[in-house]
């Protein structure tokens, strides 16, 4: 599934191309997503300006003076930007057409991705319960440490859940738990403040690394301009179960931990 990073990088790729910009038309072929696309979207934001493109966790927010575009890739989705010419592809689902000829093409193969409309100061349930995003000044070792008193749920858990903080997922969470040396099994309640602050360090550091690289390659996912992310080349534990550690050289774990693949290392993890 697309994490934040490949979310933010797809932001910064479509950005250029849509922001200010008018659009001609919303073209849905298939309507069927994680949640049915509105039958009055096209009618809602044709014609309506872009006036910015913004995230909030893995969501993608396109805004207009009339109400916003809720979009979220789900597991396979990812938006490119194409010329309005180009003949779709049989996952292209849905396209948003700009008056400059630039078209923004939805592609998602499983349909778990979804298009909403949000009226003006509507708190969308899908946004309504977020925690603080990662990389904001909101979020830091002491607010981790607060939230985590008496919470006897694997840190690795803890840190995935979107209620705590949005967009560290499951390759983000191996990875930063690893630079952290705290063993993803590990109670949250039972990790000191130190570690905490050495940990919401790891993340600014990881996500904010994987931004930079364009996020992590994954079979589905294809940046905003059609080209994959790269960060997948610096992982250090995420799909390496049975390697050896970078670190130390002992042979890394590989475990299920809240239905999820989960790789750590036994020495350098504590």
């Amino acid at each position: 599934m697309p994490e934040l990073p490949e979310v933010e990088t797809t932001r910064l790729g479509v950005a250029p191309y849509c922001q200010g910009q008018v659009v001609r038309e919303l073209v849905v072929r298939e309507s069927r997503l994680r949640w049915p696309v509105p039958q009055q979207l096209s009618a809602l934001i044709a014609n309506r300006t872009i006036q910015g493109v913004e995230r909030r966790g893995k969501y993608l927010l396109f805004r207009t003076a009339v109400g916003s575009l809720l979009v979220h890739l789900g597991m396979s989705g990812s938006l490119r930007v194409v010329d309005a010419t180009e003949p779709p592809g049989r996952h292209d689902h849905i396209d948003i057409r700009l008056r400059s000829g630039a078209c923004l093409r939805f592609h998602d193969p499983r349909r778990f991705g979804c298009f909403l409309w949000l009226a003006p100061g509507e708190q969308h349930p899908l946004l309504s319960n977020l925690g603080p995003e990662p990389l904001s000044d909101a979020f830091d070792g002491d607010y981790l440490y607060q939230l985590s008193r008496g919470r006897s749920v694997p840190v690795k858990s803890f840190i995935m859940d979107g209620k705590v903080v949005v967009g560290v997922g499951n390759i983000y969470a191996n990875e930063v738990l690893f630079l952290a040396g705290i063993h993803p099994r590990r109670a949250a309640g039972r990790v000191s403040q130190a570690r905490y602050n050495t940990l919401a360090h790891s993340i600014k550091q990881v996500l904010t690394s994987a931004i930079e690289q364009g996020g992590t390659t994954l079979r589905d996912f294809v940046g905003g301009d059609g080209k994959p992310g790269y960060f997948a080349q610096q992982l250090y534990v995420y799909g390496r179960g049975g390697d050896s550690c970078k670190h130390c050289q002992a042979r890394l774990r590989e475990i299920r931990l809240g239905q999820r693949s989960t790789v750590f290392c036994v020495t350098c993890q504590r």
